[in-house]
C-alpha cells in the first residue's frame, strides 16, 4: 500500500499549488496559502493544518474537492459539515495496538488465500507502537524504609536477595560529615524503587552511582516472561511490516516518547514537505499540540482505519482563541500558570472544540508549559489545545538535537505556508469562533492551608491570612489564639545557639517532586533560588527539618547537571530518598528542645511542603499549621523561618554586610528558568532517550521471531490468535443481504456504554473467558487481564457484554446474562450467542438512546460482530461507536423519531426480519417485520456514501483486502 499522505495524486485538482522551497534543498510542498488569499489568512492555524492535509490527500472519493472548500470556508461552515482528516502518522500503545497489528497479520493471510501479495499489507502511514502498558508492579519497596532511622541507631534489616543478572559492587564513600548510611550496592538498591533503564542511579545520601535496583530488574523479568508471546508478535511486526516501528518496553511512556523522539514537526518524504500530525489511541495524545503538531486521541477502529488509508471524519470544529496577555508575576511558577489557564478554560466551556493560543503572553510559556496545558485537554473537555510553531518552538527543537539545516528548512517551509506564528507581531491574528482573554498578570502564586489542600491563599496575602487564622475559632481556618498571646516569643537553645520561636515559625520544610511538582521548571526554580540565597549569604536555621525528596532519579539527575544541588544541600535540603516521605508523615521527629518550646508556648508552628497533603498533625503531632507550596516557595519560607511574613515589604534576612535581602532579589526570572530548562534539562533528556533508543534493550534484542511475510500463528497461544474476520471472505462483495428471522441477543435500555460492551479489567473466575483459559490448562493467577489478551479474539469475544453491571431487560437485574429463546434457558451472553450461531440464527440488539457512549473501544464493535450480531436497532447512537459498527460490518438502524421498542410494543422475544434494498443509500428507511406480524420502519443510520461502501463490503478490513487485490 502506497502511503496516501506521502505522494501527491497525479490527477489532483490542486496540482498548481505545488512549489519548490526557495532554498538550495529543492524540496516541494503544497503552498495552500495561495488557495484562498485573505480567506486563508483569517483561518486559525489548526484549521490550516486540516486544510493542507485535505489538499494533499485528495482522491475524489475519501477526500473530495468539496471537503477542501468546506475547510477553506471554515468561518461559515463550522459545526455544519463533516470533513475528513488524514493525519501524517499514528501512535499506538500496546493494549490498543495489538488488535490492530493482529488484524494486519490476519489480512496478510486473507490476501494470500485469495491469490494476492501479502507483503502489500502494511499501514498507509507511519505507525509507532510504544510498549508501555505491560509493566505490572509485582515487586516494590518503599524508599522511606531506608531513610535515616527516626528512632536513632542502626537499621537492622535482613539482606536483600541479589538479582542474578547483576551483582552489587562496593562503592567508595566520600566520607561526608553528614554521612547517614553506607554507600554499598545493597542498601542503595533498596532505597530506590523506580529508575529509567540505562540511566545512572545516584545514592540518595551521597549522590554516588549505584547498581540498577533489584525491584526494577525483577519487574522487567516478570514483564518479559508474562508477555513474551505478545512481545514476540510486536517484534515480528516491526521487522516484517513496512511503516511499523515498535518502541520496546522500558523506554518510556507513549506520550513522552512521542514528544521527545517520534515527533517530526515537518515531514520530509521523498523531498516533499508537509506538517506533522498524529492520531493516537489515548486521550492525552493532545500533548503534542504544545509542539505545534496537530493531534488528538481516537478509538481503536478509527486508528486502524487511518492505518488502512482512511481519514478520520469530524464535524468542522469551532476554534476558541485563547489570548494570553500581560506578564506573569515574577513569583508565579509554571504550575501556577498551567493550573490557572486550565481552570479558566474549563469555565469558558470549550468542550468538543479546538482551542488555539495567541497573544503577546504565549512567548512567556516554555514548550514544557505548552505541552502540559495541551496534555490537560481532558480536564477541560477540548478536542485539542494548539500552540502554533514559533521562535520558542524552534529554540526547543535546537536543544532537542534537530540538525541546523533541517531547522532552517522547517522554518522556511512553515513561514511560506503561513503556519509559523510571529511572536513579534500583534496584528494579523486569525479569526476565531469565540475568544477567551487571560491576563497572565492576574495569575498570583498561591499556597494552600493551613489544614486543607483546597484552602488557597495568595502569597501576597499570606501574612494577613495567617494572622486571621490565629483569631478565628478552631476549625479548618482557625486556631483561636487569644490576642494577648499572638505575639508570644519562646526562646530556645539549639546546638549551642539561642533562637526564638513564635506563632508561624517554620520547623519543617520539605521539597517533594511528586504529583504535579515534577515539572522541571519548579524544581529548577527551587535550586536556582537556593543558589542565589547562598550567594547572598542567607542560611536556614539548623533546627528546621529540611529535606529534598525527588520523585525519581531523573529529577536528581537534572538538579545535579544544572549545578544547583550543592546549594540546596548548603541550605539543608539533602536528597533523602525516592518515595513518599514528609507528606505521609514519614519525618524524623523534631529536636526535643524545639518540641518542648512549641508546647510550652502553645505555639502554632508550621510545616511547608511541596506535596499534596497537609492535614493538621499529619507532619508532626506538635505542628498545627501545614502549607502546601511550590518547591521554590518552600525554600523561601525555610530561609525566612516563618510564614508570618509579607514577602513584598519584609526581607528574608540580611547579608554579611547587613543589607536586607528581599525575596525578589533572589527569585529566579522566567528567562533564567527557561534557559536552564532548555539547555541543561531538555537537551540532556533528549540525548539520553536517543542513546537509549540506539543502545536498544537486551531482553528485547534477544527475542527470537520468525522472518516470514506471514506470521507463524501458534494455535496453542492464549495471547495471539488469528481472528475469524476473513474466514468466508470472497474476492467480490456479495449483494447486501437482508436479515431473516433474527433473534434478539440483548434487549437494552438507554445510555449503554462501551464499558458495558467491551471487555476490560481482570478476567472474572466464573466467566466464559475464564472457562476457556482453564480449558487451556491455565490457573486463575495466569489469567492476566482482558487488556493483555486483546490479541486473542476467543478471549475478547467471550468477554463481550460480560460486564456485571449490564442491565438486560430479559433478565431484569444487572448481570452478564441473557435468554436463549429456542431453549428458554438463561445463559452467559457468549454461550447463548454460540448456540444461536451453531443453529445459523442471525442476531440483533435492541437498545434505547445514546447507545455506545463513553470511551472509544474497538472491541465494543468487534465483539458483537463475532457473537453473530448483524444489526443494532436503537433510538440514537454515540457517533464514534456508530462508525465502529459500520467499520466492522454491523448495520446501525435507528427507530423513527418518537418511536422506540416500548412504544411499538416490542418485547424482544420476537424474531425480526430487516429488508435491505440492493441500492442502499445514506439515511434511507427500511422495513422491519416480526414473526408476530408487526411491521415498522427504521432508518439506516449511514451518513455518507463512504459508510455505505464499507458496510457493503462487510467492514473496513474486508474493503482493504479487496482493494489490495
Amino acid at each position: 500500500m502506497v502511503p496516501s499522505s506521502q505522494v501527491p495524486c497525479k490527477d489532483c485538482p490542486f496540482q498548481h499549488l505545488i512549489e519548490l522551497l526557495k532554498d538550495s534543498t529543492g524540496k516541494k510542498f503544497y503552498n495552500v496559502a495561495k488557495l484562498g488569499g485573505s480567506k486563508y489568512d483569517s483561518l486559525p492555524y489548526s484549521i490550516r493544518v486540516l486544510l493542507e492535509a485535505s489538499v494533499r490527500n485528495w482522491d475524489g472519493f475519501l477526500v473530495k474537492e468539496e471537503d477542501v472548500m468546506n475547510i477553506l470556508d471554515w468561518k461559515a461552515k463550522q459545526n455544519n459539515v463533516e470533513v475528513p482528516f488524514c493525519p501524517a502518522r499514528v501512535l499506538l500503545q500496546d493494549f490498543t495496538g495489538i488488535p490492530a497489528m493482529v488484524d494486519f497479520a490476519a489480512m496478510r493471510e486473507a490476501v494470500k488465500n485469495l491469490g494476492g501479495d501479502p507483503s502489500r499489507v502494511h499501514p498507509a502511514c507511519p505507525t509507532d507502537l510504544t510498549v508501555d502498558h505491560s509493566l505490572q508492579i509485582d515487586f516494590s519497596k518503599c524508599a522511606i524504609q531506608n531513610t535515616p532511622n527516626p528512632g536513632g541507631g542502626d537499621l537492622q534489616r535482613p539482606p536483600a536477595k541479589l538479582s542474578p543478572l547483576k551483582a552489587p559492587r562496593k562503592l567508595p564513600c566520600r566520607s561526608q560529615a553528614s554521612c547517614r548510611g553506607p554507600c554499598d550496592g545493597e542498601s542503595s538498591r533498596n532505597s530506590l524503587s523506580v529508575q529509567i533503564e540505562n540511566t545512572p542511579l545516584l545514592c540518595p545520601f551521597h549522590l554516588q552511582p549505584v547498581p540498577e535496583p533489584e525491584t526494577v530488574l525483577k519487574n522487567q523479568e516478570v514483564e518479559f516472561g508474562r508477555n513474551k508471546e505478545r512481545l514476540q508478535f510486536f517484534k515480528w511486526g516491526s521487522k516484517m511490516i513496512e511503516n511499523v516501528s515498535v518502541i520496546p518496553p522500558g523506554t518510556g511512556m507513549a506520550h513522552q516518547v512521542n514528544l521527545e523522539y517520534l515527533s517530526r514537526v515537518v515531514f520530509d518524504v521523498k523531498d516533499f514537505l508537509y506538517p506533522d500530525s498524529v492520531v493516537g489511541t489515548d486521550s492525552h495524545t493532545t500533548m503534542v499540540n504544545g509542539l505545534g503538531i496537530l493531534g488528538w486521541g481516537v478509538g481503536g477502529i478509527e486508528t486502524e482505519a487511518v492505518m488502512l488509508g482512511m481519514p478520520v471524519t469530524l464535524a468542522l470544529p469551532e476554534v476558541v482563541g485563547c489570548e494570553l496577555t500581560g506578564t506573569a508575576s515574577p513569583l508565579a511558577t509554571s504550575i501556577d500558570i498551567v493550573l490557572s489557564i486550565t481552570k479558566q478554560l474549563r469555565q469558558a466551556g470549550v468542550s468538543g472544540k479546538f482551542v488555539e493560543f495567541f497573544g503577546s503572553g504565549v512567548s512567556q510559556l516554555s514548550v514544557v508549559d505548552r505541552t502540559t496545558i495541551a496534555n490537560m485537554c481532558p480536564e477541560y473537555g477540548a478536542i485539542l489545545s494548539f500552540f502554533p510553531i514559533d521562535n520558542v518552538t524552534l529554540k526547543h527543537l535546537k536543544h532537542r538535537g534537530f540538525d541546523e539545516v533541517k531547522l532552517k528548512s522547517i522554518e522556511a517551509y512553515l513561514k511560506t505556508v503561513k503556519l509559523f506564528r510571529n511572536d513579534q507581531l500583534s496584528t494579523g491574528e486569525p479569526e476565531y469562533s469565540q475568544t477567551v482573554h487571560i491576563n497572565l498578570g492576574s495569575i498570583m502564586p498561591c499556597v494552600s492551608g493551613p489544614k486543607r489542600a483546597q484552602d488557597r491563599v495568595a502569597v501576597t496575602e499570606m501574612k494577613s491570612d495567617f494572622q486571621a487564622c490565629l483569631n478565628e475559632k478552631v476549625g479548618f481556618k482557625g486556631f483561636q489564639i487569644p490576642p494577648e498571646k499572638q505575639h508570644d516569643v519562646v526562646p530556645v537553645e539549639f546546638e549551642g545557639n539561642e533562637y526564638q520561636l513564635a506563632h508561624g515559625s517554620v520547623v519543617i520544610a520539605a521539597v517533594i517532586s511528586c504529583t504535579n511538582n515534577c515539572n522541571p521548571s519548579v524544581m529548577l526554580g527551587a535550586g536556582l533560588l537556593a543558589k542565589k540565597a547562598v550567594e547572598a549569604g542567607l542560611t536556614v536555621k539548623p533546627y528546621i527539618r529540611t529535606s529534598l525528596s525527588p520523585g525519581s532519579g531523573m529529577v536528581t539527575h537534572y538538579l545535579s547537571s544544572s549545578g544547583v544541588l550543592p546549594y540546596l544541600k548548603k541550605l539543608g535540603f539533602d536528597v533523602i530518598g525516592y518515595g513518599c516521605s514528609t507528606c505521609v508523615g514519614n519525618t524524623t521527629p523534631l529536636p526535643e528542645a524545639i518540641q518542648n518550646a512549641i508546647m510550652q508556648g502553645d505555639l502554632v508552628a508550621c510545616g511547608v511542603l511541596s506535596g499534596n497533603k497537609n492535614f493538621e498533625g499529619r507532619l508532626c503531632s506538635c505542628i498545627r499549621a501545614n502549607y502546601l507550596a511550590s518547591p521554590p516557595l518552600v525554600v523561601a519560607y525555610a530561609v525566612a523561618g516563618t510564614v508570618n511574613i509579607d514577602f513584598q515589604t519584609e526581607p528574608l534576612g540580611v547579608d554579611p554586610a547587613g543589607k536586607s535581602i528581599f525575596l525578589h532579589d533572589i527569585w529566579p526570572s522566567r528567562e533564567e528558568l527557561h534557559q536552564a530548562e532548555e539547555e541543561l534539562v531538555i537537551s540532556s533528556m533528549f540525548k539520553e532517550l536517543k542513546e537509549k533508543m540506539e543502545k536498544g534493550n537486551k531482553r528485547w534484542d534477544s527475542l527470537e521471531v520468525p522472518e516470514s511475510v506471514l506470521f507463524t500463528w501458534d494455535w496453542k497461544s492464549t495471547y495471539i490468535r488469528c481472528p475469524s474476520f476473513f474466514d468466508k471472505l470472497a474476492k467480490e462483495p456479495l449483494p447486501v443481504q437482508s436479515i431473516e428471522n433474527a433473534h434478539v441477543l440483548l434487549h437494552l435500555g438507554d445510555s449503554v456504554t462501551t464499558d458495558h460492551i467491551s471487555p476490560a479489567g481482570s478476567i472474572a473466575r466464573g466467566s466464559a473467558a475464564a472457562r476457556y483459559l482453564s480449558s487451556k490448562g491455565l490457573t486463575p493467577r495466569e489469567f492476566n487481564s482482558y487488556g493483555a489478551r486483546r490479541g486473542n479474539d476467543a478471549i475478547m469475544t467471550r468477554g463481550t457484554f460480560a460486564n456485571i453491571k449490564l442491565l438486560n431487560k430479559f433478565i431484569g437485574k444487572p448481570a452478564p446474562k441473557t435468554i436463549h429463546f429456542p431453549t428458554g434457558k438463561t445463559m452467559d451472553v457468549f454461550d447463548a450467542a454460540e448456540a444461536y450461531q451453531k443453529a445459523n440464527i442471525p442476531l440483533i440488539i435492541l437498545a434505547g438512546a445514546k447507545y455506545g457512549q463513553g470511551n472509544s473501544r474497538d472491541w465494543a464493535a468487534k465483539g458483537p460482530f463475532l457473537l453473530g450480531v448483524k444489526a443494532v436497532i436503537a433510538e440514537s447512537y454515540e457517533k464514534i461507536h456508530k462508525g465502529h459498527l459500520i467499520g466492522i460490518g454491523i448495520a446501525p438502524l435507528r427507530f423513527l423519531e418518537g418511536e422506540n421498542a416500548s412504544s411499538l410494543g416490542l418485547t424482544g422475544k420476537e424474531q425480526f426480519s430487516v429488508s435491505f434494498p440492493q441500492k442502499l443509500s445514506p439515511g434511507m428507511s427500511l422495513d422491519v417485520k416480526t414473526n408476530t406480524g408487526k411491521l415498522f420502519r427504521v432508518i439506516a443510520a449511514f451518513d455518507n456514501d463512504v459508510e455505505v461502501t464499507l458496510y457493503r463490503h462487510g467492514g473496513i478490513l474486508n474493503y482493504t483486502v479487496r482493494r489490495l487485490l
